[in-house]
């Protein structure tokens, strides 16, 4: 990873983290734990030996083959969080996590269908991570806020009756925007354009996944059918150079993923990933850890891996930077306040 000077000044810079699925935070040790705590069985070591101990565990999710196996896992995992307690003491501890890292703002994607469809209530998920935000703003000096994320590979019916239940929090700010996550393959975007034309006509924020798994075609159907205000991977742009100026035109955000995208076998390395095309010809995007405990890197490992890959200079980190603060959903005041701090930091930087 990178080291010395660079390695500091990545470390300094205020990031927004725009792409972390706080139940991708769940780290095998709380999983375990929340477990034993909740009477929640998990495979049997003799059924899947991945759930013999935390460090089998571990080492499984450095072997993922495709999103599908990832995903296999990652609902598992989401089984052991039943209460609000247990929703608060998961994103309490990526807060703390990223608050190492540097992060001083976050927008968190959390996915109520994989818990009501459990028995828990909406509410439950909602009020633990509430808790968990009003802690670490206390705490750690971190804003946040909420985007709730329709489940594709469900019906879209079911993602509608889910949209409906946050509607109330959606217009209230509670939660900030609507997102659209899980596997692409057989579930394209026009399936959910009128959910997501009816948050338009309410002033709702829009994002989704595309481009990770699917071709540049899903990233324009989903913004030509959704109106998305930002894509989430969108590593696929450079396959049509059109696409990629229309996206830069309408000012989309792009939320790339790195370590993620080399797990999931989307590139061989980061190296492959067109982060200095999207640099050169202009298309806005940030850094994001996605699920950081099944991929294993937060948001820094994120940043030195595509500098040991790409060299950039501090310049082009502070426009990346930059754009991550205009790109956030949060109030223009405090975005000033984080382009103070990237001021500071550039000043205390600079050769």
């Amino acid at each position: 990873m990178c080291k010395g000077p660079m390695h500091e000044f990545l470390q300094a810079v205020p990031k927004c983290e725009h792409h972390i699925h706080v139940e991708g935070s769940l780290e095998p040790s709380l999983l375990f734990t929340l477990a034993r705590r909740n009477s929640i069985n998990l495979p049997s070591p003799s059924d899947d030996p991945a759930f013999s101990s935390v460090s089998s565990l571990l080492a499984r999710y450095r072997r993922f083959t495709s999103l599908d196996d990832f995903l296999h896992y990652y609902f598992i995992g989401m089984s052991v969080l039943v209460t609000s307690d247990d929703f608060e003491s998961l994103a309490y501890a990526y807060f703390t996590r990223a608050a190492a890292d540097g992060v001083v703002h976050a927008e968190l994607f959390f996915d109520p269908q994989a818990h009501t469809s459990r028995g828990v209530a909406y509410s439950t998920v909602l009020a633990g991570f509430t808790a968990a935000q009003a802690r670490a703003n206390a705490d750690l000096g971190i804003t946040s806020e909420l985007i709730v994320c329709i489940l594709r590979h469900l019906p879209p019916s079911d993602g509608e009756a889910m949209y409906r239940a946050a509607l109330p929090d959606l217009l209230s700010g509670r939660v900030r925007g609507l997102g659209l996550s899980s596997t692409e393959k057989g579930n394209p975007p026009h399936l959910f354009k009128e959910t997501y034309l009816d948050a338009e006509t309410r002033g709702i924020n829009r994002t989704a996944h595309a481009g990770e798994e699917a071709g540049v075609d899903y990233m324009a159907e989903a913004l030509t059918e959704l109106h998305i205000q930002r894509v989430d991977h969108g590593i696929k742009l450079t396959e049509d150079p059109a696409v990629m100026a229309e996206f830069v035109a309408q000012n989309i955000m792009v939320t790339m993923c790195p370590l993620s995208n080399v797990e999931l076998c989307c590139v061989k390395n980061v190296g492959d990933l067109p982060i200095r095309k999207y640099l050169d010809q202009g298309v806005r995007f940030s850094i994001n850890s996605d699920d950081p405990a099944y991929f294993g890197g937060y948001i820094l490992d994120n940043y030195c891996a595509v500098q040991d890959h790409f060299g950039l200079t501090k310049d082009e980190w502070e426009k990346i930077a930059r754009n991550s603060i205009q790109g956030s959903w949060c109030g223009e005041e405090r975005k000033r306040e984080m382009g103070k701090m990237l001021d500071a930091v550039m000043e205390r930087f600079r050769t």
